[in-house]
């Protein structure tokens, strides 16, 4: 299924990679970038690796690597390149030259973090970048320092263009940037629906306790999984028939945009299969 919440755990911290392997996220990314001390990048790349050597994971594993044009995201690529990993998770993106030579050396799925103006105004240029880019994100907090906007509705406009840019692209519908005030559940709740009405589909967290609440908003209800399976029926009776739309039981018109978003809650709700190699 979908990944609901991508649950963020420092590399140098052993116990807590541990920990979150087993809080019941949909996803896990392994940080070696900002949650780690300078002096604990070694540490925490080694534990990136040992993961990698384990073989697959019961559930997706991607990597946070550090700026590749920084002191040390060139070591992270090339120590991970080929793992076993879902993916990594590339920061500070903004020139696709740099995303084409960090794919052809990694060799891995990567979802980018657009995190300064100069990223956020190239963006549907580094979706398009290269074949394994495989989805886009915001990093919120240091683009609200770059904008220097005030506010959360300052972000507004950004998190609408990356959805447009990562659609158009044909990648996944972008994952919400992480809601840093871990004790409130009520604010991360209303951050998550506004996000979810918006056009993004899951959301990084920083700590299990806010996961729960991430997975109520993106699990579609029973009615909504019910509709989705009537739409998906009706369109199925609609090819048969020769005709791409129909009218479904209750006199709702279904038209393939109709049935795109019923197969949306399908991979909401249906597990997938596990992943394998460099696929995510």
């Amino acid at each position: 299924m979908t990944p609901r919440s991508w649950l963020y755990v420092p590399g140098h911290r052993a116990d807590r990679v541990a920990k979150a392997l087993a809080a019941g996220a949909d996803a896990v990314v392994v940080d070696l970038e900002d949650a780690v001390p300078p002096d604990q990048k070694t540490t925490a790349r080694e534990t990136a690796l040992r993961l990698a050597s384990q073989g697959l994971q019961e559930r997706p594993l991607w990597v946070r690597v550090n700026d590749p044009t920084g002191p040390w995201g060139e070591d992270d690529i090339d120590a991970l390149a080929g793992l076993e990993l879902t993916g990594l998770r590339v920061p500070r993106c903004e020139d696709p030259a740099v995303i084409r030579e960090v794919a052809t050396r990694a060799g891995l799925p990567l979802q980018l973090l657009l995190e300064s103006a100069a990223g956020l105004a190239r963006a549907a240029e580094l979706a398009t970048a290269h074949p394994l880019v495989a989805g886009l994100g915001l990093g919120e907090a240091d683009l609200s320092a770059d904008l220097r906007v005030t506010g959360d509705d300052g972000l507004a406009w950004a998190r609408g263009w990356v959805v447009v840019a990562a659609r158009a692209a044909g990648l996944p519908s972008p994952v919400q940037s992480v809601y840093t005030d871990v004790a409130d559940l009520d604010g991360l709740r209303a951050s998550t629906e506004r996000a979810r009405a918006n056009g993004f589909v899951g959301r990084s967290v920083v700590h299990p306790r806010q996961i729960p609440v991430v997975h109520e908003v993106f699990t579609p209800t029973a009615a909504e999984v019910a509709s989705a399976r009537a739409v998906v029926s009706a369109a199925a009776r609609a090819q048969e028939a020769g005709e791409v739309a129909v009218l479904d039981a209750d006199g709702r018109f279904v038209d393939p945009a109709v049935v795109r978003r019923a197969r949306l809650v399908h991979d909401l709700t249906e597990p997938s299969e596990p992943p394998s190699g460099g696929t995510s």
